[in-house]
């Protein structure tokens, strides 16, 4: 039986629903000062990338959770505003010690959209500083682009006047054109930061159609928030040693059909998925169709199966298999 919460068919924000004219082939009307550009969110994992995207964008396109490491692709998140496109990077957090096939994907991953930016925002956590955080930075100052110092968490700081000398130490290790302090769990100082990025952007017209929010598939997404829900349930045991793969997705009477596999590494880690009596994986999949419904404005069918593909993290053959740009 599949869940069928209430249906939330896709709202626009405020600022994109009267947005542009269109002309007469469907595209923009946009002024000859109008900016678009690509700015890629980077630093070390688990400094808060993803939430930011997410509160930017004032829609959930990157899965988030408290474990480091959660996002494993270059993913598209795009805001389109009266006067500028911004085509937000959302990238791997850039680590070391990893030696794994995963791992050396993610850090090329990350490394590659710096290439491509416009400008960069080094997000880096409120009052913490370590080696890959430094490692983050001399990579981007080698890019000679932009670099917006992005303070993430600054809600946990009290008093505020704490970050001064923070910031001052920042600013003696590299040059930053604008350095904002936020916090995007809490939504504070969310609102001037696309202001600040369209000024480090070229003039152009966007690239994207005002309603396109991500350059990601349904399918895509989908396979996400399952691993996501995945991750928050086991978060001790093995989120590194899983991933999500898509069989089926198709729309018949009404609703969505979705066939997901969840492979792992090692046969051990099969129930652990399952789970006593198949418990863990029904709260998985109950979590993941809640989810689904409400992205997809309809009601969704989720089967899940949990199957082996030993070592397939450090498998650049099979990486490649399971949807991973090497």
């Amino acid at each position: 039986m599949s869940e069928q919460p209430p249906q939330v068919p896709d709202q626009p924000s405020e600022e994109s629903a009267d947005l542009h004219e269109h002309d007469e082939a469907g595209g923009l009307a946009v002024s000859e000062n109008y900016r678009c550009g690509f700015a890629a969110i980077v630093g070390r994992p688990n400094v808060g990338k993803s939430t930011l995207l997410n509160a930017l964008l004032r829609r959930k396109v990157s899965i988030v959770s408290p474990k480091p490491q959660t996002t494993r692709h270059r993913i598209l998140g795009i805001l389109t505003r009266p006067e500028e496109q911004i085509i937000f990077v959302d990238t791997p957090g850039i680590h070391s010690g990893g030696r794994r096939a995963m791992n050396r994907h993610m850090n090329r991953a990350a490394l590659a959209s710096l290439q491509d930016a416009d400008v960069n925002l080094f997000v880096v956590e409120s009052l913490s500083w370590s080696d890959e955080d430094q490692r983050v930075l001399d990579a981007l100052v080698q890019q000679k682009r932009p670099i917006i110092l992005v303070l993430s968490k600054v809600d946990k700081v009290t008093p505020r006047e704490r970050l001064l000398p923070f910031i001052e130490e920042l600013n003696r290790r590299a040059e930053f054109v604008e350095v904002v302090p936020l916090s995007a769990l809490k939504k504070s100082n969310i609102e001037q930061l696309p202001s600040i990025i369209a000024r480090h952007l070229p003039l152009s017209p966007p690239h994207f159609p005002p309603d396109q929010l991500t350059d990601r598939s349904r399918e895509f997404q989908a396979a996400e928030i399952v691993r996501e829900k995945l991750t928050l349930r086991l978060r001790q045991e093995l989120p590194y040693g899983l991933t999500v793969s898509i069989e089926q997705f198709k729309e018949e009477d009404g609703r969505l059909l979705v066939n997901a596999v969840i492979w792992v590494e090692r046969t051990g880690q099969k129930a652990i998925v399952i789970g006593q009596g198949g418990e863990q994986l029904k709260e998985v999949g109950r979590a993941s169709r809640i989810e689904m419904s409400n992205l997809f404005g309809r009601p969704v069918h989720l089967e899940l199966w949990v199957k082996v593909k030993e070592n397939w993290s450090d498998n650049e053959m099979a990486l490649k298999q399971l949807g991973y740009e090497m």
